[in-house]
């Protein structure tokens, strides 16, 4: 009787944390081997609508759950997205629910794609507040949020999670140079096979990310100001 209890609540537990990916709607499919999957404006008018993906359920495995819209994305061909709130019956947009959500897909040729513009974007886990230190000032992460700070080409940034055996890097931006993104973490973050979607570098609590992965990081996480 007690082992029945025991998989009745494993079977609950599932069933609450439980989360799927379904490709609700397809308009067209697109041929192409990108295997990037980037954040795009919704005002971009060069990019063709493909479809649409929605999530339900809620899952603190951001890899995992980025990683499963990977793979229904190209199915379809598509290589950007954007986010696709729900209205309201008065056709006001709904407050983004992390435990359910739409993206839109498209396909856009990479030329076409806006430029990046050299920031640095520090992202914080699921859990507790994370401290970190960048140049000698303190920021306060809030679990699933991001800040985005300007940075300077040729000056370097010293990254630091402050912690006893916790992790410091050093960042130097080049002119020119893309975005650069980081997870601040003391969980570990998988890169699923195809190595999109996952992490690139580990120093200690300190990821670097792929851009796919962060841009979705990005939509789903809350931007916190910097103060």
């Amino acid at each position: 009787m007690k082992n029945f209890g025991i998989i009745i609540s494993v079977f609950l537990m599932q069933l609450f944390y439980a989360q799927n990916v379904y490709l609700t709607k397809v308009e067209k499919t697109n041929d192409n081997t990108d295997k990037f999957l980037y954040k795009i404006n919704e005002e971009i008018t060069d990019a063709q609508y493909l479809g649409e993906v929605e999530i339900q359920g809620f899952s603190k495995d951001d890899a995992l759950t980025f990683s499963l819209i990977h793979k229904k994305a190209k199915e379809i061909g598509a290589n950007t997205f954007v986010l696709k709130p729900f209205e309201n019956i008065d056709g006001s947009l709904q407050e983004f629910n992390p435990s359910n959500y739409k993206l839109s897909l498209y396909y856009l040729p990479k030329e076409k794609l806006s430029p990046q513009s050299g920031k640095l974007y520090l992202f914080a886990s699921s859990g507790k507040q994370q401290k970190i230190n960048i140049n000698k000032k303190d920021y306060n992460l809030l679990p699933r949020s991001y800040i985005i700070l300007d940075t300077e080409p040729g000056e370097v940034y010293t990254i630091s999670t402050k912690k006893l055996l916790g992790s410091t890097i050093k960042v130097q931006p080049k002119t020119g140079e893309s975005n650069q993104y980081f997870q601040v973490s003391a969980l570990k973050v998988k890169s699923d096979e195809s190595g999109v979607g996952g992490l690139n570098v580990k120093s200690g609590d300190i990821i670097r990310l792929e851009k796919s992965f962060a841009d979705f990081l990005s939509v789903i996480y809350k931007s916190q100001p910097v103060l």
